[in-house]
C-alpha cells in the first residue's frame, strides 16, 4: 500500500478526476486479416489501419506544454506504425501525421503497410509509437492479432473451420475497388449523418443477422454465422446510424447469386439487396451511396446482373482503445504499457473478499482503485492482478443505512499518479430487507451493535455484484 499521506493527496486528485475526467484516448482500427505480398508486389493492408486521438486530456496536455514556453509546435502529435517484427528501424515503418477533424478528434492512417512472403508468421500485431513534436515520447500501443492469408478463399466455407467466417454481431468494413485498381478504392462510411463512399476514411459496421421477415423499426437480432441469402442490418459503430434490412448476396463475375446460402468468408465479394425491393442494391456513385436496380438474367433465373458500384468486398475489423489521464501528474515517462481490463472474477467473502482483475499489459507499478478508494493490490502476471475489495464504509456512506446500490468505477493507477480508466464498475448491493419501500429499523433494540455487525458481515459476504458498462 502507498503511505497514508500520499494516498490522501492522490485520493483528492482522483475525486477531482472522477468529477471532470481529462482522459486521452488512442483508438486503433484495423482489419482482422491481411493478405500476404509475394515477390516484389506490395499488397497494402485494406482497409488501412487508422488511429484516432480523442478526449479533453489532449487539450490539457497542450496547455501544459505551452506553459513551459515550448509553443504550439511542441504539442503536435506525430507517430510511426509498423509490424511488430520490424524492430526499431523507423525506415521500415510508416510515419503518421495527425489532422484535426470537425469532431475535434485527431486522425491518421497508414496506407502503405504490407507483409511480405519473407515473413513466415501466421499472425502479427501492428505497433504504434506516438511522440510530441518536441521529441517527448507518449507511448507504444499494439493492435489486436491479425491473421495472415495468402488470398481470399474460393472454396465453400465450412462451419467446422470458422477462422475466416463472419459471425452475427461482429464488426466489418466494406470497400469497392473498380477493376482492381488501388487508387479507385472507396470505403463505406458515415459523414454528417449520411452514408457516403470515402476514398480516405472507413467506418466499422456491426453486422447483425435478423429473423425473416423484418422491418427497420423492429429488427429481432439472432446469433450465428452469416450466410448468403440472410437478412442483415449494418449499424455504424461510431454513430449508430443504420441501413434498412438488406439481403446479402454472393457475387460471381458481377452477378448476384440468388440461390447460394453458404457461409460468408473474409474478403469475399458480395452485394446487398434492399429487402422487399424490386432488385434494388446498395451502390456507390463516386462519393455518394445510392440504390441500383439490377437486371434479371434471361438465361438463369437465379442470377441478377450488377454494375461495378454494387459489388463490395467484406472484411472483419477489430478495435482496440487505450485510455489514460495525466491530469494528476506531469508525466515525462511514456504512458505505456497501457493496461486493458477484460474481465473480473470475485472470490471469497466477508472481510477477505478478493477481486481478480484480468486483462493485458499489467505490471508491478499498478494499484486497483474502487472509485476514490485504493485497494490493496497484488501483481500476479501481465494478465492478472488480485486486490482486496474495500469495505463499503470506505466510501463515506454509513453502511448501516444503505438502501440503494452503490456503483463505483474501477481504475488502475500507476505509482506516479497516471490514471488508466476502464469501462468496468463494481456495485455494492444492500440486503433485500433494506430495499426502498420497506421499513428500515425504526426501533433499534439495545443490542443493536451486534445486530448491525451481523447484518454488515452478511452484507459484505454475499452482496457484491459485478457488471460491465459497454
Amino acid at each position: 500500500r502507498s503511505n497514508p499521506y500520499q494516498t490522501n493527496l492522490l485520493r483528492d486528485g482522483v475525486r477531482r478526476y472522477l468529477q471532470l475526467p481529462a482522459d486521452q484516448t488512442v483508438l486503433i482500427l484495423h482489419a482482422k486479416v491481411a493478405q500476404k505480398s509475394y515477390g516484389n508486389e506490395k499488397r497494402f493492408f485494406c482497409p488501412p489501419p487508422c488511429v484516432y486521438l480523442s478526449g479533453p486530456g489532449w487539450k490539457l496536455k497542450q496547455e501544459q506544454i505551452k506553459a513551459r514556453d515550448l509553443g504550439e509546435a511542441g504539442f503536435r502529435v506525430c507517430g510511426y506504425m509498423g509490424l511488430d517484427s520490424m524492430g526499431s528501424n523507423l525506415m521500415e515503418t510508416q510515419k503518421l501525421s495527425f489532422e484535426e477533424q470537425p469532431d475535434a478528434k485527431g486522425f491518421s492512417c497508414a496506407k502503405a503497410l504490407y507483409i511480405s512472403d519473407a515473413d513466415k508468421r501466421k499472425h502479427f500485431r501492428l505497433v504504434l509509437k506516438l511522440f510530441f513534436s518536441n521529441g517527448q515520447e507518449i507511448g507504444t500501443f499494439h493492435s489486436k492479432l491479425i491473421k495472415v492469408i495468402s488470398k481470399p478463399s474460393q472454396k465453400k466455407q465450412s462451419l467446422k473451420n470458422t477462422d475466416l467466417c463472419i459471425s452475427s454481431g461482429s464488426k466489418v468494413s466494406l470497400f469497392n475497388r473498380l477493376r482492381s485498381q488501388t487508387v479507385s478504392t472507396r470505403y463505406l462510411s458515415v459523414e454528417g449523418g449520411a452514408f457516403i463512399a470515402s476514398a480516405r476514411q472507413w467506418a466499422a459496421f456491426t453486422l447483425h443477422l435478423a429473423d425473416e421477415p423484418c422491418t427497420r423499426s423492429e429488427f429481432p437480432l439472432r446469433e450465428g454465422y452469416i450466410r448468403y441469402g440472410s437478412v442483415v442490418q449494418l449499424v455504424c459503430t461510431a454513430t449508430g446510424i443504420t441501413l434498412p434490412p438488406l439481403i446479402i448476396r454472393k457475387v460471381t463475375k458481377q452477378y448476384a447469386m440468388l440461390d447460394v446460402d453458404e457461409p460468408i468468408s473474409q474478403l469475399h465479394k458480395c452485394a446487398f439487396q434492399f429487402q422487399g425491393s424490386d432488385r434494388m442494391y446498395l451502390c456507390l456513385s463516386t462519393e455518394k451511396v445510392i440504390q441500383f436496380q439490377a437486371s434479371p438474367c434471361p438465361k438463369e433465373a437465379n442470377r441478377e446482373l450488377l454494375n461495378d458500384g454494387s459489388c463490395w468486398t467484406i472484411i472483419g475489423t477489430e478495435t482496440v482503445e487505450y485510455t489514460f489521464s495525466e491530469s494528476l501528474t506531469c508525466v515525462h515517462e511514456p504512458v505505456s504499457p497501457v493496461p486493458l481490463i477484460t474481465a473480473l472474477q470475485l472470490t471469497g467473502g466477508g472481510d477477505v473478499a478478493m477481486l481478480e482483475v484480468q486483462g493485458e499489459y499489467f505490471h508491478t507499478h499498478l494499484k486497483v482503485w474502487f472509485g476514490d478508494v485504493e485497494a490493496e493490490t497484488m501483481y500476479r502476471s501481465p494478465k492478472s492482478l488480485m486486490c482486496v475489495v474495500p469495505d463499503v464504509s470506505a466510501f463515506g456512506s454509513d453502511w448501516r443505512w444503505l438502501r440503494y446500490p452503490i456503483t463505483v468505477p474501477l481504475l488502475l493507477i500507476r505509482d506516479d499518479g497516471l490514471i488508466y480508466s476502464s469501462s468496468f464498475t463494481f456495485t455494492y448491493t444492500p440486503e433485500q430487507s433494506f430495499i426502498p419501500g420497506q421499513q428500515v429499523l425504526s426501533d433499534v433494540p439495545q443490542d443493536s451493535d451486534k445486530l448491525l455487525d451481523s447484518i454488515h458481515q452478511e452484507f459484505t459476504r454475499t452482496n457484491f455484484h459485478l457488471f460491465m458498462q459497454s
